[in-house]
């Protein structure tokens, strides 16, 4: 049995309340009832944007209710088999997948559909564009289609300062500033910026403030 096991369901920092959705309201309303869609769902969008938060957050929503989760990805070695009781279907990174993985996310695909088992797909590009094979193409792209949208400055603000709560930590308006205005917006690069500032303040059992932030950056580099 080659299915990923997921175990999120009680990991708040990828839920659906722990979202900041922007322009993509749409879409998140749209996967809070995913196991009531009987039509694939496909995301794209570039990196950091939010796919794999949302197909986390979905994943984890079936599994508070009871569900099993397949979830396949560029990563993870074919061949891929699908249980008997699974509930919901992932396929993430669409648009990395080599011929052997195409193969078997269309298998699965079919194999979902068929017994009524929803599947979301996510890729950087959207399924008319994938480097896939026509019929995985086509199949993915039959569904809903949502093309996630970065986050505005005040969105990616709110984004940082819901984390940092979620932490206990405090950031300043002028950490939150430095922060938005010398790093790209995405949340995946700012996330991970914060993870390393929380262990660099730590470490240096000092609180975070922008020189501090600043000699991490000195120290360890961007």
């Amino acid at each position: 049995m080659r299915q990923l096991p997921l175990d999120i369901a009680t990991e708040p920092s990828h839920s659906f309340d722990s979202f900041v959705p922007g322009q993509n309201a749409q879409a998140v309303a749209h996967l809070r009832q995913v196991m009531r869609q009987s039509a694939p769902v496909f995301l794209w969008g570039p990196s950091g944007v939010g796919k794999t938060h949302l197909l986390l957050a979905a994943a984890g929503l079936v599994q508070r209710q009871g569900g099993r989760v397949g979830w396949y990805d560029a990563r993870q070695p074919v061949p891929w088999d699908m249980e008997e009781t699974g509930q919901l279907v992932v396929l993430d990174d669409c648009d990395r997948f080599d011929e052997a993985r195409q193969h078997a996310a269309f298998a699965l695909f079919i194999e979902a559909t068929t017994r009524g088992i929803p599947v979301i797909g996510a890729g950087s590009v959207p399924p008319v564009d994938l480097p896939v094979r026509d019929d995985l193409r086509t199949r993915l792209g039959w569904g809903h289609v949502f093309a996630l949208q970065p986050l505005s400055e005040p969105e990616a603000r709110a984004a940082l300062r819901r984390e940092a709560d979620r932490r206990g930590l405090f950031l300043s308006d002028d950490v939150m500033g430095y922060l938005l205005t010398h790093f790209a917006r995405d949340l995946k690069h700012l996330m991970a910026l914060l993870d390393r500032l929380d262990e660099f303040a730590l470490v240096h059992k000092r609180a975070i403030t922008v020189p501090l932030l600043k000699q991490m950056l000195n120290e360890e580099g961007p």
